[in-house]
């Protein structure tokens, strides 16, 4: 299959695919210690890391939109996944992998030093830059069957997080759109169907230049994504 023949912007490509349907890390909080007045009771008791160890841990691998390009650590996904995390009562560590521009064939040659081995669950979100790209679908496809079973063998679940293309795309489009299903399907793990929803072109929830999503924006990929990471953790 051919891939669209379309010469308009970067941007302008963007922004249609969002139209259509469509490119670190928070730290868990401290311990209070409480401290005395005795001058006998000597130095307070060195705080108690073990619970903070012990909590599960999420990676997101991805391009610009995981990575918060344009935004401080404390508003891009990673840390604000983690505190919708914490407020819904599912406290984990969320570790930032994303890197601006990637396409799924840059996310899987550095998966496995991006992933570190302890992950309990790797949310791959990517596709938007194939998309921009015009890669093929099946070469998108080859590349995510590639990190999902190499997370498998290492037995790290995966939530698949999609992308979509605009519908004028034609049967790129359709093909492009199934690649994402048939993976969930074919390997058994949650899908998120489509990263930026209720965030895509959206003035309020993105930066200036209409593609990433502002701290706000950000805030409400993560309270909408949050409950697909529970659901995903309680499979793990």
């Amino acid at each position: 299959m051919i891939a669209p023949r379309t010469s308009p912007s970067r941007r302008t490509l963007l922004l249609g695919a969002l139209a259509l349907g469509l490119s670190a890390c928070g730290q868990a909080p401290s311990e209070t210690v409480e401290t005395t007045s005795d001058p006998n009771a000597g130095p307070p008791p060195a705080p108690n890391r073990q619970e903070e160890v012990d909590l599960p841990v999420v990676a997101l691998l991805g391009d610009s939109i995981t990575a918060g390009l344009g935004l401080p650590a404390r508003d891009a996904l990673p840390a604000q996944l983690e505190a919708a995390l914490v407020a819904a009562g599912s406290p984990v560590r969320v570790r930032a992998a994303g890197v601006s521009g990637d396409t799924t064939a840059g996310a899987l040659a550095r998966v496995n030093f991006s992933i570190q081995d302890d992950t309990d669950l790797c949310i791959v979100a990517l596709g938007g830059n194939d998309l921009l790209q015009g890669i093929e679908p099946a070469r998108m496809r080859d590349n995510l069957q590639a990190i999902i079973e190499g997370l498998q063998a290492r037995n790290i679940a995966v939530l698949l997080a999609g992308m979509q293309a605009p519908p004028s795309y034609g049967r790129y489009a359709a093909d492009f759109d199934a690649v994402f299903a048939d993976l969930a399907r074919t390997y058994d793990v949650p899908l998120y169907p489509f990263l930026l929803d209720g965030v895509a072109l959206d003035p309020a929830l993105n930066q200036p230049d209409g593609i990433h999503p502002n701290a706000e924006g950000v805030k409400v990929i993560a309270q909408r994504l949050a409950p697909a990471v529970t659901a995903a953790l309680g499979r793990a």
